[in-house]
């Protein structure tokens, strides 16, 4: 298990090794963008469950609603709108 550990950390450090500066911001750069979505993807689940809850409607809040959440915005608000009102 440690070594499946090590050899995974020298892979992903190799990698970066390899990247030039411009690449490195660029990964960087989308990587905080998609954090700051999915924290605000949390947010909004929270807000729904709240305005939800007047009305009976109930959105899980996990990993897989913010995910969704995140990466398809507003299609992906209204399919788990959807799905809160369908089951």
């Amino acid at each position: 298990m440690k070594f499946l550990v090590v050899a995974l950390i020298g892979a992903v450090l190799l990698i970066l090794l390899r990247m030039n500066k411009n690449t490195l911001e660029k990964g960087m750069e989308r990587l905080s963008v998609f954090w700051f979505r999915l924290a605000f993807a949390f947010f909004v689940l929270f807000l729904m469950n709240i305005a939800g809850g007047f009305i009976g409607i109930y959105v899980p809040v996990n990993i897989a609603s913010g995910v969704i959440l995140a990466v398809l915005g507003i299609p992906g608000f209204a399919a788990l709108c959807g799905f809160a009102i369908l089951f």
